[in-house]
């Protein structure tokens, strides 16, 4: 099922969470700190509905849906995401840990090495933050796998220094001009679409 854009800012909610159901969801989480600009917000619903991930979480200083500017900019697709509300990252974590400590996630990846297939069954939890950091690799050289965890930051300041402590890595995305950092739609989408060429299409 496929729906453009004004399909989607038409679709009713009680159908959208029939539609959640039947969409495969991807083993990848967007948790959202402190993001001040509600077009930003709604653009990143767009991405995670377009890589189909587990569900999103809008952290700290933001904005939530149905903010009419969310609405417009995700172009409805805020109602077919699972998002959730948390106060701290740190507590963001702790629930998606929880919820994959309680289940088995099996899922096909290809090999970072090899162009193979492996069936993958997984307990732990891969938390990245996508930052400018003396600690950073580029995102290129990480070593990804899931269930996993990319965090974005404020569009001013980036990922807080108590939350790149939660990271089990921090990636970067090389800059090359004057300009020092990407808008994080971008910065998302690159690092987001990077992990999930492993995944094996469905």
């Amino acid at each position: 099922m496929k729906l453009n854009a004004l399909e989607l800012r038409r679709l009713e909610e009680d159908r959208a969470r029939g539609v959640i159901k039947k969409i495969k969801r991807n083993p990848i989480y967007f948790i959202l700190e402190d993001i001040y600009d509600t077009y930003n917000i709604g653009g990143l619903f767009r991405l995670a509905d377009a890589l189909a991930i587990e569900k999103m979480y809008l952290v700290g200083e933001t904005e939530t849906p149905p903010n009419s500017r969310i609405k417009k900019a995700s172009i409805g697709t805020y109602k077919v995401v699972p998002w959730e509300y948390k106060k701290t990252t740190k507590e963001a974590i702790e629930q998606i840990k929880s919820k994959v400590k309680s289940q088995k996630l099996k899922f096909e990846v290809k090999s970072q090495k090899q162009e193979k297939k492996l069936q993958v069954t997984s307990y732990r939890l891969q938390v990245f933050a996508v930052e400018q950091h003396k600690n950073s690799i580029p995102y290129t050289k990480a070593m990804y796998s899931f269930p996993l965890v990319l965090i974005f930051g404020n569009e001013s300041f980036g990922v807080k220094e108590e939350t790149l402590k939660l990271a089990d890595q921090i990636v970067e995305i090389p800059m090359y001009g004057i300009n020092k950092s990407l808008n994080v739609i971008v910065a998302a989408g690159i690092v987001s679409y990077f992990a999930a060429r492993l995944l094996i299409e469905k």
